[in-house]
């Protein structure tokens, strides 16, 4: 037989069928004794164990009743008598309890067969005086049990699969310390430091207030590990794959300056290592260093742009238009109590909107440091300057020798050599690399002779190239020479890639077999191979375009090149909607720097093929929140176009249109409202209805579904269908309809998944979760959002993440402050890392209403007054700011300053009848009661709290402000507003916001 007792008491036959125990005593006693399975369990013990201190009179006889009643359920034999007690013949390793102790102890990898043997917490249907002890003790067990397994697990590098389990066992155990620190190892593992710093600072307040103590040595460890973590970023200081050499003395004196300054510039001339020094200089330093590559830039909007992209700041979220805040506004947002080195690299060709950049984000951001490398000073005041001179003959030699070592380590180096060579070189670390790496070919002496050759060639050539160009101009050309023809004729083509190649693309675009070909120019150090990706060097490649402008190919190849890239969006574009999303993503986001490319040239030379190429690659760029980059070609797109309207493009053109913005182009607005209002369906551009939706806004309440809207549903594609239902599911819940909203929220989710968009699907959950909560099921509308959380999570969506996670934590409010806090602080951090003001208002909202909720009206106020500073333009702000504004009136309700009060709530309600969202109505119009009962009007209060239950079609149940409106007003007063009409409430509405 099998018995369990790590969960509900089990008994089990021979043939695995469970047996019946019989009521609370038969199941007491049977625990009892499988504790001590296979020895004798003295009679007082028993006794004690089952009646505590209040045994029957009889107890020895009750004792004995209910071992009969045992032995007539499991077998007259299982249950022996002896002189001292009773004993249940089993062996030990046929109970849980004592084969999850062995196990235990053998530890290794049979604690997760010991973990796995419980079903719950331990004796759950035991009520018993020796169960509450018992379940302390075998918890104990388990739970260091589980330690013991995560540390292993982590050990062996499983950190991603372990966050989940580490952090429930941490919210169970708040004051465990080891628990938190395998959870911050697990998710800096993960590659999520950040969280991991938020569960340090977490639970160093708890342990500070809750027991007035530090944290010990296990988590102090933690938190300096995670400090010291390479952290996590989109986009990483580049890797190298050489060693550093002979720059010395320069890092060092970087980081004597960056330690007190706030810019540091690296000058010198194009070769001489800038870029490859503040690599290796971030690297030493101790903290978040983003890596900006300005080099293919052309100044103005894109240099923000970049910085956004380089920091990990999607440009707009999935569920809403592009933000109102400018690129730089946003990095300041994100910037702003963040301590970070931040570098610049390539600035002489922008210097002006570098160093305009540079200056704004040192005068907002105090924790922000910039190391920039440029051929000449940004001149910005503050500025320190490290200049770069050539390498001195020591380090020059070693250079070359290591870097021939690697290519040619059979070739004998003469010393004198090798130092005529770095000096003709002018010790310029590049040029010093290409020169060694000819060494598979040419003998020393015959590379010093050419060298010779050239340099004296190019030095007495155009007295207007810089310098650094007659130089590597040389270097690059020797390297040209040694190439063989097809080699050559390969590499002038993929100039035209932006990005880099993969042996497909390139053979796809350069009209060459290139496998081979590549492998032979990774070798020649003229790519660079990297996970299946060759990549040219800026130097080479600018001597490239210019032999494809020789050979009168470069407009030719260039077109092959944005047609292959056009095929390669036309077909991600449906898969971006299905099961396959994460994938193309992934594969669009890897070619994202050629995907630009094609775009910026057809915009220039083909008008028409740009229009296709924004056609599609709008689902990409929404989804990857890019919008803002590529606002400025959309522009130029439609300054190419004047006011011409493209046949057969008008679908094309109203989404340029969209992503242009606009505000600066309104003759095309009107051309795109007047293509919108004859379009019909098929629609060839599914995006195109999404992005028409999130410009137009939340439709008028009990306005019809629009033609278009109709045929969708009718549509034969499961996509469109889905969208449409997701569509009148907002339109039924603007008209209160609840019930109907549901109907057609969940047809549409049924949708959504079948074809595997999880954009979709994580739409229609957050829909379900708020109307959910306004039903009052708030363990499914936590469902709902935990769900949306992990598929926004898959997608990468920082801006979607922090907006369900204070939503979620508004569900938590009132039943569950402490995770509530938790879910605001992840909120803040997540809008602040993304530099999204509205969401952070929120977060911060949030936080004030929670100090308002235990009576810190200072801390409350403090908190809400930050939130309506972060309230800046568009209709996300002024959603925020309705919400802000109604928590500002409360506050002043309750310090008893009334007119600011009414001030306040009159503001909310405006703002609120201005953006047509019925919650936010609600929310400000039941605001608003409180103020009514404290100026003596019990009426007016009433018809406030039952005009917001109109309006909300449910009662404001779990809200305890509403609670304490209603039980001073009674509930029939508040029931005859209930029924009045939404035209009725909104005028009674206006008429008091006046």
């Amino acid at each position: 037989m099998r018995f369990g007792i790590l969960g509900p008491t089990l008994v089990r036959d021979a043939d695995g069928n469970p047996l019946p125990v019989g009521g609370p005593r038969p199941r007491a006693l049977l625990a009892l004794l499988l504790l001590d399975a296979g020895r004798v369990v003295g009679t007082d013990r028993l006794i004690d164990g089952l009646y505590g201190d209040q045994p029957p009179k009889e107890a020895a006889n009750a004792l004995q009743a209910q071992v009969s009643r045992l032995r007539r359920k499991l077998g007259g034999d299982l249950v022996e008598l002896r002189p001292a007690g009773y004993l249940l013949r089993a062996d030990p390793d046929e109970v849980d309890v004592h084969r999850f102790t062995r196990l235990v102890r053998e530890a290794g990898e049979s604690l997760g067969e010991a973990l796995a043997l419980w079903r719950g917490p331990a004796l759950a249907d035991v009520d018993a005086p020796f169960a509450e002890p018992q379940r302390a003790r075998l918890e104990e067990l388990r739970v260091s049990a589980a330690e013991d397994h995560a540390e292993a697990r982590l050990a062996l590098g499983e950190a991603t699969g372990l966050v989940d389990e580490l952090r429930d066992l941490a919210q169970a155990y708040p004051l465990r310390e080891r628990v938190h620190a395998l959870l911050m190892r697990a998710l800096s593992g993960a590659g999520r430091p950040a969280e991991a710093l938020t569960v340090f600072e977490d639970v160093r307040r708890t342990l500070a207030d809750e027991l007035g103590a530090d944290p010990a040595p296990v988590l102090a460890a933690a938190h300096m590990a995670v400090l010291r973590a390479e952290p996590v970023r989109a986009q990483r200081v580049p890797a190298q794959l050489t060693s550093f050499v002979g720059r010395d003395e320069e890092l060092a004196r970087i980081g004597e300056l960056l330690a007190k300054a706030r810019l540091v510039t690296l000058t010198g001339p194009g070769g001489a290592g800038k870029t490859r020094l503040a690599i290796e200089a971030s690297g030493h330093d101790n903290g978040e260093t983003p890596f900006v590559d300005l080099a293919p830039l052309r100044g103005g909007t894109e240099v923000p742009q970049a910085v956004l992209s380089a920091l990990g700041l999607r440009e707009a979220g999935l569920f809403a238009a592009t933000g109102p805040a400018g690129p730089t506004d946003r990095i300041v947002s994100a910037l702003t109590d963040r301590r970070m080195l931040l570098v610049f690299d390539n600035c002489e060709h922008v210097v002006e909107d570098a160093a305009a950049l540079v200056h704004r984000l040192l005068a907002s951001c105090p924790g922000l440091r910039v190391l920039a490398t440029s051929r000449e000073p940004l001149g910005i005041t503050g500025e320190v300057l490290c200049p770069l001179p050539p390498l001195p003959p020591g380090p020059a030699v070693r250079l070359f020798t290591e870097r021939a070592a690697a290519v040619a380590p059979d070739v004998a180096l003469d010393d004198e050599v090798v130092q005529r060579i770095c000096a003709a070189l002018d010790g310029l670390p590049l040029a010093i690399e290409l020169a060694a790496a000819r060494l598979r070919t040419i003998p020393p002496a015959q590379l010093e002779s050419r060298l010779g050759d050239r340099f004296r060639l190019l030095s007495r050539g155009s007295r207007t190239a810089a310098p650094r160009h007659q130089t590597l101009r040389a270097v690059v050309e020797w390297s040209w020479d040694l190439l063989s023809e097809p080699e050559q004729r390969l590499l002038r083509r993929l100039a035209v890639f932006t990005g880099g190649v993969t042996a497909g693309s390139a053979a796809a675009v350069s009209d060459v077999d290139a496998e081979e070909l590549l492998t032979g120019l990774a070798e020649k150090s003229l790519l660079e191979a990297s996970n299946g990706r060759f990549r040219m060097l800026d130097t080479i490649r600018a001597y490239s375009l210019e032999r494809l402008d020789e050979a009168g190919e470069r407009e030719r190849f260039s077109r092959v090149h944005a047609a292959y890239f056009l095929d390669l969006a036309t077909t991600a574009d449906p898969r971006l909607r299905g099961a396959d999303q994460l994938t193309w993503l992934a594969r669009l986001t890897a070619e994202h720097a050629n995907l630009q490319a094609a775009v910026h040239r057809a915009v220039d030379a083909d008008p028409h093929l740009a229009l296709r190429l924004v056609g599609a690659l709008s689902t990409y760029w929404r989804l990857r929140g890019l919008l803002s980059e590529v606002q400025p070609l959309a522009a130029r797109l439609l300054a190419a176009l004047g006011t011409e309207t493209p046949v057969g493009f008008e679908e094309e053109y109203v989404l340029t249109v969209l992503t242009a913005g606009p505000s600066e182009v309104e003759g095309q607005l009107r051309r795109a409202e007047t293509i919108m209002n004859t379009l019909d369906a098929p629609i060839r551009l599914p995006q195109l209805v999404v992005a028409w939706a999130l410009f137009t806004g939340p439709p008028v309440p009990g306005a019809p579904l629009t033609p278009l809207a109709r045929r969708f549903a009718a549509s034969e594609d499961p996509w469109f269908r889905a969208l449409a239902h997701f569509s009148l599911s907002y339109l039924e819940l603007l008209d209160g309809d609840p019930t109907a909203a549901e109907r057609e929220f969940l047809v549409s989710l049924e949708t959504f998944r079948s074809v595997g968009d999880r954009w979709g699907v994580a739409q229609v959950l957050d829909g379900l979760a708020a109307l959910t909560e306004l039903r009052g099921e708030h363990e499914r509308s936590l469902a709902l959002i935990d769900e949306a959380i992990e598929l926004v999570g898959q997608l990468g969506a920082v801006e979607e993440l922090a907006e369900l996670w204070y939503r979620r934590a508004d569900r938590l409010r009132t039943t569950d402050p402490a995770t509530a806090a938790a879910d605001y602080a992840k909120s803040e951090e997540l809008a602040r890392r993304a530099g999204v003001p509205a969401t952070l208002a929120m977060a911060h909202l949030g936080l004030g209403e929670l100090a308002r909720q235990r009576g810190d009206l200072g801390e409350a106020r403090r908190w809400c007054e930050q939130a309506l500073g972060e309230c800046v333009a568009g209709w996300q702000a002024a959603n925020a700011r309705s919400h802000v504004l109604t928590a500002l009136g409360r506050i002043s309700q309750a310090e008893g300053a009334l007119d600011e009060a009414r001030s306040r709530h009159r503001e909310a309600i405006r703002i609120a009848l201005d953006n047509q969202l019925r919650s936010d109505l609600v929310a400000a119009t039941a605001g608003a009661a409180g103020l009514a009962l404290l100026d003596g009007d019990s009426g007016w209060a009433a018809q406030l709290l039952g005009m917001a239950e109109a309006l909300r079609g449910t009662p404001l149940s779990g809200d305890p402000d509403a609670a304490r409106v209603r039980t001073q007003v009674g509930e029939p007063a508040v029931e005859a507003a209930r029924r009045m009409t939404y035209a009725e409430v909104t005028a009674a509405l206006r008429e008091f916001a006046r």
